[in-house]
Formats: structure tokens, C-alpha cells, sequence
């Protein structure tokens, strides 16, 4: 045995073997296999079918599971449903002291759970010991504060209903907190579907909610494999889908969902930067990159494995962290002396093998640390690739294993255009003592969060969640329980009309009647880029009252008018960065302008069809709106996250960039003014298809435009029909966000074609709203699908 001298010399370390006979004893407990937990008990499945879920770190079978079928999943929600009167009837503390109490039940169970969670998962002791479980606990004491509020924070505002919930396999209890936690805060009820890799820790949980007191149907958990889940997505009496996982199958969630009304949140993957400037901590920043892509075997969504270095110290930097990875020690994740653990399942760790290899025909050097390696398990060291392009496959591809690629830059602007250059956006690391740059390059990321001078922060009151292709919806925080809550005056709306759409008519219209001479022809055209422009297809439709008089012709836009309209909108990006005073000082002039023009507009509505009164109550409506999304441009604001870690955290409200917007046709004006406004507010840049019946209201309006100072391509107006050009809006790759309102079927098209770029829709589902009416067609609801939360976590002391 060595002396203490001897052990200060080597600094080796010995075994620490954390205690495991607890968990075995439950394992054995359950040896007949597990069932699952629906309307308060643990019950048989429906089908015979089960699976064995293994230990990744020692190839052993820890238990038997059910595999869930539709018929269990269908039963789950029936319970859900049943519980959810009750649940969401309940006053606010009350929830709270359900959540307080499974809190605390999770605190005593501490040591339970985390080794549970190792050897489910793999990952090292240390971190579900001294990170995961105690984050659950966190988020449950959170939410029983959200709880406590409701009636007072989220007054107009309930819950959704029954939530579907499918959680992946790299943190399995902290993400079952993350989405259980808030959904029961709102007052909704729960079906959970645990990763089939990992499900043991969710039936724990399962256990602790019935210790707990928590009433029969509030959570249910199902477990089996992806069928399960797709079962859970499809069935027609879950109100939400939350999902964390794969990009790929968010998408086909997107899909699966469209036209279904119920609401969505996905958080997907990411391979987010990790940029270290040459002023860095250069020790500190390797330390960093140790959590950012070696914690927990790389198997994280927002992961630092895009390295980005400075020039000036990137050699000096890597052989740092070269000698760094040579003391990382992988084994049994139950040694509380390892650093990493195993990799969750033999396919994982096959797609990561494959993926270097792929790395290494295209280019790449590899290295790897010389770290013994244990002879059973699924097991893999840490790497890192150099001489790799940012078009390489191991830079753009989502690896989920402890392999970084690093990259070189030499300016400011270089590090954010390689930062952004990938379709994901889930988080971004910067590594700097110059604040002034840390905060210039984290405001410019794309992506939903961003540690400067830190890596991998998370806390209960602090949103986590994506841009682009890494999803959208928050987990966390204020903006995390809006995901779980509904608009009191959306669930009053009438059920959904689908009429078909007119179709747009080319032919001539109707002569005159009599002899008069006939007036000079003002044909409306497209407004694209600032400027009136006719349309690709040379094409203008006849545009007739609610009479069936014929009004005049407005241009037929078509796949390329969008893609010009995109085109300029893009290139108005600046508009994002003008300030909120300088945004709201543009929209008073638009309302300026409107009101000296309102006998025009009067005169518009009314040859329409609106009667005198109508007309006047649209006009002043829509000026009074202009008048409310100038003031808000500025009041809009974000806030400061109080986090359990010495961070100024900084929720920052940003524009999405740009939004396609199909417009209704009641309310032609008001309907147009209503969506257009709140958007350009935060900062977006719109391309808005008007009402295509009534479209005449807001090419009048493009008038306004010309003469508001609004920069060019902050607004374009594209006129035709509202389905047709809502498709190519929702495919365009270059649209961020997406509103919809008119048929249900259009708003299930436009969604379903959205899941190409995963861009955040917003559709009235085929339900009109009264656009006259303040409390439905104005107000924050509107500014917060205007904006995404950026979270900055800023640290400060020494």
C-alpha cells in the first residue's frame, strides 16, 4: 500500500467505490420486472412484450421493463384526463405543497437516486451526486414557488390540459424535473414516457410521487421504446407534446402533430461553439472545455465541441488541454475517483466510432488520451480532431460522445461567423477577461443560451432552449411555465371553421354599366424591398366587395415573389440591432400618417362592405394598436434570473429574424396591423400576405410605409392566395418564425411544412379571433411569439 508521501508525489489516485447495495436491494425487489405507473399504481401492461435495460458500464441486466403499447398509452391518458379537473381545480398553494413535498422526498432519497442514475445511465457518480439529482430537487422547490403564484403571475392565463412528455436518456430524472415540474405548477396533468435506455429512475420517481400523497392520474408514466412514444404524440386527447431528443425526430414530431392543435415545445440537438479568445484565462478555459464536452461522456445536447482558438494562442492552448486529457481517468462511473463513465448503449457508442472514422477519412488528425480503458462496458476516450473544415462531417454533425473538433480564427467577426455557421443554436461559450467582447460576441450568437467564463450552468430559474434546428420553447423559469399555460381568452374561441378559400380569378372582370368614363387605373401591386413591385407571374386577381362588386386587381404573388420578399427581409437584419427607442419612434410615425389618412382607409373598409360605423371603429382601432406596439417597442423588457451560482443571468428578449405572416380575412386592416405591428416591434422583419379577399386595405397601406421612415425590407407585402404562399413561406429555410391565420386545414399544411428548418409557428387553428377585442388581438401574447429568450450567464466575484 503506498504512503501518503508517495501518493502527493504520483498524485494518483485509488479507488473510491461508491456503496451500491441499496439500489441493488430494490433492483431485486422488482426482479419479476417492471410495471407501469398509470392512474396512481403500477399496473400490467396491456401488452407481453418487455425488454431488458442494461448497466453500459458492466454489460449486466439490472431489470426487466414493460413495453408500452397503445392501448397503455391510451389508458395513461384517460387517467390523466380524469385526474385533471381536480388537479387543475385545486388553489395554487396547494399544488405548491404537492411539489414541495415530492422536493423533499427527493432530498432524502439523494444518495438512492444517483446511484440508481449511474448505473442506468453510466455516467460518473460524482456528477449525479453532486449535479443531477440535487438540479431535480431544485426544480421541483422552483416550481412549488410558480405554483404559490399562479393566480397573481400568470393571472388570464390556465393550464393546457394533459401533457405528453418523452424525455431522453443522457440526464433521465433531471429532464423528467425539467418537464413534470412546471406542467404540474400550471395545473396540468402528466403522461410521461422515459427513455428506453434509461427508464429506471422515472419509475423511482413514480415511487416517490405515491410516498408524496400526489393524487391518482396527475402523473403517469409509460415506458417503452420509440412506438410508445409515437403512440403518445398521435393520440387525439393529448393537449401538449414536450420532447427533448434528437433533431431528427422533433421533426417528425412537428410533423406528426400539425394541424392537431396541440401545443409543442421541442429541445433538440446542438454543436455549439466554444470560443476562446487570446486574452483568456487559457487554464481556466481548458478547465472549461473539460466540462463543456468530456462532462458526462459528451452525451449533451449543448455540449462545447466546436472549439474555436485564437490564432495567437491556439498551439499553446491545445498542448494545455493535450496534457489535460492525458489526467482524465474513465472506468466504473460508480468510482467516485473517475471522470468519465460509459457510454449509454452499444449503438451509441458504434455511431461515435463510425462518425471519428468518417472524421478521420476526410482529413482530420485525431487525438485521443492514453487512458486505460476498461475491458467490459461501452466505454470511449476523450478525443478531440484538429485539421478539420467547418464543412467537415465531425463539425457539423452532432457527434453526442466526448469528441471535440478544434478550429482556429483570427478576429472577433471570424470567431461569430464560424460560431453561427451550423444549423443548430442551443448555447455558445465564450472565453475572455475583455467583458466588453465577451458580451458583444454573446449578443450576437445565435443560439438560446450563452455562459461566458463558464460552460454547462443550469438552474430551475433560468429558461434552457434552442434556435433554428435545436428547437424552440423554453425549459426553466418564467418562460419555461409559459409552455404549460394557455390564454384564458383562447380557450373561449369558437370551434374551427375550415371553409374552403375563393379561388383568386384572372379572368376580366365585369364591364361597367353606362357610358361614363371610366377612372385612371391604379393597379396594387407587390411591396418588396421597400418598393412597389408587380408580380412574377404577371398575373393580378380581381379583387370584389362582400356585394360582389368589383373592386380593382391586386397582384397573384407566387413562389419567387416570396423568395424575393424573403431575400429582402434578410438583408434588413439591421433593423434587429436598431434601438427600441429609435423602433418605437418609426412606429408613432406610422401611426402618425395613418390617422391623416383615415377618411382614405374609412373609405376602403367601406367599399368592402363595412357599414359607416364599422369602418370608423376599424380604422381608430388600428391606429390605436399602432400606437400600443410603439410604446411596448421599448417596455418589452427581459430580465435578470436569480440562479442558485454567482451569475448575473440575463434573459434577453430577441426578435426571431424573419417572420412569414398569413393574414385573416375579417378585419382586413385591423387584421393586417394586429400581426404586423408586434413583430416589427421586437425587431423582426415580415413578410405579411394579406387578406386575400379584401387585400386592397394594405397595399393602401404600403403608402404609409413609403413615407415612415420604416427601413427598406422591414415590411413586405406579398397578395394572393393565403395557403399557397403560407406553404412556400413555412418551406423557406430562411423564415424563422411562422403565423397563420385562416382554415385549419391551411394552418395543418403551413406546420407540417415548417418542420424542414423546425421554425416556431403560431395558427389560430382555424378559430377567429375578434380582432376589435383588446384582451384577444392585442398584448404581450403577442410579444412574447415576437421573441425568443436568450439566457447569458454572466459570472462575477473571484
Amino acid at each position: 500500500m503506498p504512503t501518503v508521501k508517495e501518493i502527493l508525489q504520483t498524485m494518483d489516485y485509488g479507488p473510491a467505490p461508491e456503496a451500491e447495495s441499496h439500489v441493488a436491494a430494490w433492483l431485486q425487489q422488482h426482479e419479476k420486472g417492471f410495471r407501469h405507473f398509470i392512474g396512481g399504481a403500477f399496473v400490467a401492461s396491456k401488452g407481453k412484450t418487455s425488454f431488458d435495460v442494461t448497466n453500459p458500464a458492466r454489460d449486466t441486466v439490472l431489470g426487466k421493463v414493460a413495453e408500452g403499447t397503445a392501448e397503455d398509452i391510451d389508458a395513461a391518458v384517460k387517467a390523466a384526463r380524469k385526474a385533471f379537473p381536480a388537479w387543475s381545480g385545486l388553489p395554487g398553494h396547494e399544488r405548491a405543497r404537492y411539489l414541495y413535498a415530492i422536493a423533499r422526498h427527493i432530498q432524502k432519497r439523494e444518495r438512492f437516486l444517483s446511484v440508481l442514475e449511474t448505473m442506468d445511465n453510466g455516467k460518473p457518480i460524482r456528477e449525479s451526486r453532486d449535479i443531477d439529482i440535487p438540479l431535480v430537487a431544485r426544480h421541483f422547490y422552483h416550481h412549488a414557488g410558480w405554483a404559490e403564484l399562479m393566480e397573481s403571475e400568470f393571472a388570464g392565463y390556465g393550464p393546457v390540459g394533459v401533457c405528453g412528455q418523452i424525455i431522453p436518456w443522457n440526464f433521465p430524472l433531471l429532464m423528467l424535473a425539467w418537464k413534470i415540474a412546471p406542467a404540474l405548477a400550471a395545473g396540468n396533468t402528466v403522461v410521461l414516457k422515459p427513455a428506453e435506455f434509461t427508464p429506471l429512475t422515472a419509475l423511482a420517481f413514480a415511487e416517490i410521487c405515491r410516498e408524496a400523497g400526489l393524487p391518482e392520474g396527475v402523473v403517469n408514466i409509460v415506458t417503452g421504446d420509440g412506438a410508445t412514444g409515437a403512440a403518445l404524440v398521435a393520440h387525439p386527447d393529448v393537449d401538449k407534446i414536450a420532447f427533448t431528443g434528437s433533431t431528427e425526430v422533433g421533426r417528425l414530431i412537428r410533423q406528426a402533430t400539425a394541424g392537431s392543435g396541440k401545443k409543442l415545445s421541442l429541445e433538440l440537438g446542438g454543436k455549439s461553439p466554444f470560443i476562446v479568445y487570446e486574452d483568456a484565462d487559457l487554464d481556466g478555459a481548458v478547465e472549461g472545455v473539460v466540462d463543456a464536452i468530456w462532462f458526462n461522456q459528451g452525451q449533451v445536447c449543448c455540449a462545447g465541441s466546436r472549439l474555436l482558438l485564437q490564432e495567437g494562442i491556439a498551439e499553446r492552448f491545445l498542448g494545455k488541454l493535450k496534457r489535460r486529457m492525458e489526467t482524465l481517468r474513465v472506468g466504473d462511473p460508480l468510482d467516485k475517483s473517475v471522470d468519465m463513465g460509459a457510454i449509454v448503449a452499444p449503438v451509441q457508442l458504434q455511431r461515435i466510432r463510425d462518425l471519428v472514422k468518417k472524421g478521420e477519412s476526410e482529413g482530420g488528425t485525431l487525438w485521443q488520451s492514453n487512458c486505460a480503458l476498461p475491458a467490459k462496458g461501452n466505454f470511449y476516450p476523450p478525443s478531440i480532431f484538429v485539421d478539420v473544415e467547418p464543412s467537415s462531417t465531425v463539425s457539423e454533425v452532432e457527434i453526442f460522445g466526448p469528441v471535440a473538433v478544434a478550429m482556429t480564427f483570427r478576429t472577433p467577426e471570424e470567431a461569430i461567423q464560424l460560431a453561427n455557421h451550423t444549423r443548430y443554436g442551443l448555447a455558445a461559450s465564450i472565453w475572455s477577461e475583455n467583458i466588453n467582447r465577451a458580451l458583444d460576441t454573446a449578443a450576437r450568437m445565435k443560439s438560446g443560451v450563452v455562459w461566458v467564463n463558464c460552460t454547462n450552468l443550469f438552474d430551475a430559474a433560468a429558461g434552457f432552449g434552442g434556435y433554428r434546428e435545436s428547437g424552440f420553447g423554453r425549459e426553466g423559469g418564467r418562460e419555461g411555465m409559459y409552455e404549460y399555460l394557455k390564454p384564458d381568452w383562447e380557450k373561449a374561441l369558437p370551434a374551427a371553421e375550415d371553409a374552403k378559400a375563393a379561388a383568386l380569378s384572372v379572368s376580366p372582370a365585369e364591364a361597367p354599366t353606362g357610358n361614363a368614363l371610366p377612372t385612371i387605373d391604379r393597379t396594387a401591386k407587390l411591396f418588396v424591398g421597400g418598393k412597389q413591385a408587380r408580380p412574377d407571374s404577371g398575373y393580378s386577381y380581381t379583387v370584389k366587395s362582400s356585394a360582389g362588386a368589383t373592386l380593382g386587381q391586386a397582384g397573384l404573388g407566387n413562389r419567387k415573389d416570396i423568395r424575393n420578399a424573403v431575400e429582402a427581409a434578410t438583408k434588413a437584419g439591421g433593423w434587429g440591432s436598431v434601438t427600441a427607442h429609435n423602433r418605437a419612434q418609426v412606429l408613432y410615425y406610422i401611426a402618425e400618417n395613418m390617422a391623416a389618412r383615415a377618411a382614405e382607409f374609412e373609405q376602403r373598409l367601406a367599399s368592402f362592405g363595412h357599414n359607416a360605423k364599422a369602418a370608423k371603429a376599424e380604422v381608430e382601432k388600428s391606429i390605436r394598436r399602432i400606437f400600443y406596439y410603439a410604446a411596448q417597442a421599448d417596455k418589452y423588457d427581459g430580465r435578470v434570473h436569480a440562479t442558485r451560482t454567482r451569475n448575473v443571468t440575463l434573459a434577453m428578449n430577441e426578435p426571431f429574424g424573419v417572420v412569414g405572416i398569413l393574414c385573416p380575412d375579417e378585419a382586413p386592416l385591423l387584421g393586417f396591423v394586429s400581426l404586423a405591428l408586434p413583430a416589427i416591434a421586437m425587431g423582426n422583419r415580415v413578410v405579411v400576405v394579406p387578406s386575400p379577399a379584401f387585400p386592397l386595405a394594405a397595399t393602401d397601406f404600403y403608402q404609409i410605409l413609403e413615407t415612415s421612415d420604416v427601413p427598406t425590407g422591414v415590411v413586405n407585402i406579398v397578395t394572393g392566395a393565403r395557403d399557397e404562399l403560407a406553404k412556400t413561406l413555412a418551406e423557406h429555410d430562411d423564415v424563422d418564425a411562422l403565423w397563420y391565420h385562416g382554415s385549419r386545414s391551411g394552418a395543418a399544411s403551413a406546420e407540417k411544412a415548417s418542420a424542414g428548418n423546425l421554425k416556431a409557428t403560431w395558427t389560430n387553428q382555424g378559430r377567429p379571433i375578434s380582432w376589435l377585442v383588446d384582451a384577444q388581438a392585442q398584448g404581450e401574447d403577442y410579444l412574447r411569439h415576437a421573441t425568443q429568450v436568450k439566457n447569458i450567464w454572466v459570472p462575477y466575484g473571484e
